[in-house]
């Protein structure tokens, strides 16, 4: 007979009660394999078949758990308050596995990144310097060298019983009143890709083995939340359950789920509360904001007229579709798309307005590892080891080093210097945390929007002409009146906004506090 030794803990006094992250917060993404190397006798292990292969954009290259507790009182000082790695679990896949979302076992922590332990040290270590950590999970797919593939617990484990059948990512299949039963199958069944086997989660043990997979991370690690991969793709009916099963044990704890969508609806239907024409029920408080992501950076890229900033005026006033869209997470960038600096035509000035805006407008912030030092990379097509380069300085021999400054031209000092400042100042303004928003229809290249409660006022004010602009005051009374003076949070200049214009500098994003 086969025995299997077990133990059961007591949960951590006042588990349930865990606050997740907030409007409060700002997130920074990172992955691990390509953050920084704190620990190289673990970059190719015997028992793994992917082994270091630095030159090659999609191999391993080093990067580890002990690098990024390393480098945490530089993510600190940043002036993040959580930390979302891609997922940490073993990826026991033959190549491709740096990324982490091919999952050969989801209670173990890949051995090139550390041990379970690590992970709980370097969660505990983080929320010593204030960072709560949020924990990358899959539902819908495992790798293909998982375990089970070899014996299946059972005939439906895996959709398609075990055969690939790839997804046609028909997305809108799912909450089409005109659908077929045949694309909603296909979309929540279908594999990724052959090297993704896609779970079952309509067979109840599936289901239940995730729902206790989570609750476990929580609990034995200690996290602030969870990032929920490929979400829609998942059977809904198990999404209901899930969220459900999650929230009931930890009320406070928020989940973030990725829908890739470009339409407002198609994202707001996952949200909790969305009164959905087809009865489908959410209890995941969060969603990656993709529309106004892709918003925003098609309208600060534009150079022929297409998109404008009226295009991101527009989105924001489309919120209401959204049962709470101050709790959607907006993102400048992630692992799956170019880098903003690149997208913006390399233009540091452009590059501020996206941060501005991602840090002022109501919503979870969440910036990417690098976006700091202007990292590049390439804008057509799909290229994923461009997006995902290792950030400089976290390798021993990096002559170019983002943690300390050294190497970084002067627009790179200069941009994480203006970033850490608007991070650190973010973190105290609670007008931008919880207060209401008021803006006004683009004019002339200009966008100017407020953010107020009753004691506090932010001004921000766009410009994205090539040339100072003057900006009359009358049309801003309703918010202006009584008011003297703005001061920049950035520069600390200081504008007065009594007068009936105010002078713009070129290509600028003021962010004032006003008086």
């Amino acid at each position: 007979a086969a025995r299997y030794t077990y133990e059961l803990r007591a949960r951590a006094a006042g588990s349930a009660q865990r606050q997740g992250f907030s409007n409060e917060d700002a997130i920074y993404q990172v992955m691990p394999d390509r953050f920084a190397n704190g620990d190289p006798s673990n970059d190719s292990v015997a028992s793994l078949a992917d082994k270091l292969d630095r030159k090659n954009g999609s191999g391993r290259h080093g990067g580890d758990l002990k690098g990024m507790t390393d480098h945490l009182d530089y993510i600190a000082s940043m002036g993040y308050t959580q930390i979302w790695p891609t997922p940490l679990v073993e990826n026991n896949q033959p190549a491709y596995s740096y990324h982490g979302y091919a999952a050969t076992d989801q209670y173990k922590v890949d051995a090139r990144y550390g041990s379970n332990e690590d992970y709980v040290r370097f969660v505990a270590k983080a929320r010593e310097k204030g960072i709560g950590v949020i924990q990358d999970v899959v539902l819908n797919h495992i790798g293909s060298a998982h375990w089970w593939m070899k014996d299946m617990p059972m005939q439906d484990w895996i959709s398609y019983d075990g055969k690939f059948v790839p997804t046609a990512h028909h997305r809108v299949a799912v909450q089409d009143p005109y659908g077929s039963k045949e694309d909603r199958r296909n979309f929540t069944q279908g594999w990724f890709g052959s090297h993704m086997p896609d779970m079952n989660q309509a067979n109840p043990f599936v289901a239940r083995y995730l729902i206790q997979n989570n609750i476990w991370w929580i609990e034995y690690a200690g996290l602030s939340g969870l990032r929920v991969d490929t979400y829609g793709y998942s059977d809904s009916a198990f999404l209901t359950e899930w969220s459900r099963r999650i929230r009931e044990e930890y009320p406070n704890l928020t989940m973030v789920g990725e829908e890739w969508s470009m339409h407002i609806p198609i994202v707001a239907h996952w949200q909790e509360g969305k009164q959905n024409f087809d009865g489908y029920v959410s209890h995941m408080p969060s969603m990656m904001d993709f529309p106004l992501n892709d918003t925003l950076r098609k309208a600060l890229a534009d150079t022929d007229g297409t998109y404008s900033l009226t295009d991101v005026y527009e989105a924001l006033s489309q919120d209401y579709l959204y049962p709470n869209a101050s709790k959607l997470v907006l993102f400048e960038g992630n692992h799956d798309m170019a880098r903003t600096f690149s997208v913006v035509n390399d233009d540091p000035a452009l590059w501020r307005m996206a941060m501005a805006f991602t840090l002022t407008v109501p919503r979870i912030p969440q910036l990417y590892y690098g976006t700091e030092i202007l990292m590049p990379s390439t804008v057509k097509g799909r290229d994923d080891p461009s997006y995902r380069r290792d950030m400089p300085g976290g390798w021993a021999g990096d002559t170019i080093n983002a943690f300390t400054g050294e190497g970084l031209t002067p627009a790179q000092r200069e941009s994480q210097a203006w970033l850490k400042k608007l991070l650190n100042w973010r973190k105290t303004a609670s007008v931008v945390h919880h207060g209401k928003m008021m803006h006004y229809g683009p004019e002339e290249n200009t966008y100017v929007y407020f953010r107020y409660d009753g004691t506090s006022k932010v001004m921000v004010v766009f410009n994205k002409n090539a040339k100072d602009v003057p900006l009359a005051t009358a049309r801003f009374h309703e918010m202006l009146s009584g008011v003297h003076t703005g001061t920049d949070v950035l520069t600390g200049k200081s504008y007065a906004l009594d007068a009936t214009a105010i002078t713009l500098p070129a290509r600028s994003v003021l962010v004032l506090e006003v008086k």
